[in-house]
């Protein structure tokens, strides 16, 4: 036990502070660190630290026991590791022992926000210029496509063999699948049509349609948080883009024994995206155990026309993105072998600021 006066100090601390005696037992934990690991003070007593941690073989933790015999703290910046539940910290971890108890103080302070706002600003960056990229080759190459479909309406009226005129029609129908393609790379151009829509509703009729087209061979694990309320958005997009997210995750179990897809929400708040920190977001975790996508492909999936399968066009998570960008969200990604998993957040704001949003968009 601490002395009274010190256990409010660190009570009252936003960084997790552990207090352990030299055999690594949780002798206190202050409300930061029971936030951080999940485990209140009272159950973690007398556990050591190992307990509260994933064994996935960090070494974010090595070095605590030779404190107690050199007398030396330690300090890991940007230390990663697990907790008891799979979830992944970042956290800078400082060591150092309380000579007059000899118990070894540990203090985290979590930059998991830091990185991921961080790394969000600069995802929000790449994909806004990539869109300008793109508004600009659809332009440049729409018009001569237009300009060559006509010329090639004009030469087919002209001719009067069907032997030639075939010729014609090949340019034409050409035209028209480079001209969907770009439009398909711009994303949804139609205005959205704003309503309350239930998430797992959304999830579910996502599931029907997967499970029919995989024929029923891939095992659906829900999670689902019930009070998680309605949101602002468009039930056919959003149908749309958790479709490509699922269905790229049911490809990616082809070659996968016991293949499984696991579906969880939650309602987060005080959640950031981008420059807003909203006050309650609708998380939607969609997981699969699959191979996973290597750390290259990772940073690369966003972009059109870029896909880690042979036969895929690349489209679907640009899309995707474009859509959520729509609705004010986001996405992220993380894998692993056995566990990728895209998580889509989306806030609950008011009908009338995203159609106004939406309407832009479209606009532009």
């Amino acid at each position: 036990m601490l002395p009274l006066a010190k256990s409010e100090v660190l009570d009252n601390l936003t960084s997790a502070v552990l207090v352990c005696n030299d055999a690594l037992q949780v002798c206190y934990m202050n409300p930061a660190a029971e936030d951080l690991f999940r485990s209140s003070d009272k159950h973690s007593a007398g556990a050591v630290i190992e307990s509260l941690l994933y064994h996935d073989g960090s070494t974010a933790w090595d070095g605590l026991q030779e404190i107690f015999s050199t007398g030396q703290s330690i300090t890991k910046r940007a230390a990663m590791f697990r907790i008891r539940d799979g979830s992944e910290v970042v956290a800078d971890l400082t060591a150092s022992l309380e000579p007059l108890s000899n118990h070894l103080v540990i203090e985290l302070q979590p930059i998991n926000r830091l990185l991921r706002i961080n790394r969000d600003d600069h995802s929000l960056f790449s994909q806004e210029t990539t869109r300008e990229l793109v508004r600009g080759l659809a332009h440049e190459i729409k018009n001569p496509l237009g300009g060559l479909r006509g010329a090639a309406q004009l030469l087919q009226r002209e001719l009067g063999d069907n032997e030639l005129t075939e010729y014609t029609r090949i340019i034409i129908n050409e035209a028209d699948r480079l001209t969907e393609l770009v439009d398909r790379m711009l994303g949804p151009n139609s205005k959205p049509q704003i309503g309350q829509v239930n998430v797992h509703e959304v999830i579910e009729h996502v599931l029907r349609l997967v499970d029919a087209e995989l024929g029923g061979r891939i095992e659906f694990v829900r999670d689902y948080d019930p009070s998680v309320p309605d949101i602002c958005a468009d039930a056919a997009q959003l149908v749309q883009a958790l479709l490509n997210i699922t269905r790229n995750a049911g490809q990616a179990l082809q070659h996968t024994r016991h293949p499984r897809i696991a579906l969880k929400t939650r309602a987060v708040r005080q959640f950031t995206i981008g420059p807003t920190l909203h006050r309650l977001v609708a998380q939607i975790d969609i997981t699969d155990n699959g191979p996973g996508i290597s750390e290259d492909m990772l940073n690369r999936i966003w972009f059109p026309m870029i896909s880690g399968r042979p036969d895929g066009t690349g489209l679907g998570l640009a899309i995707t993105q474009a859509i959520i960008g729509q609705h004010n969200g986001m996405i992220e990604c993380s894998s692993r072998p056995g566990a990728t998993c895209f998580s889509v957040f989306l806030p609950f704001d008011d009908n009338a600021t995203l159609a106004t949003k939406s309407e832009a968009q479209v606009g532009e």
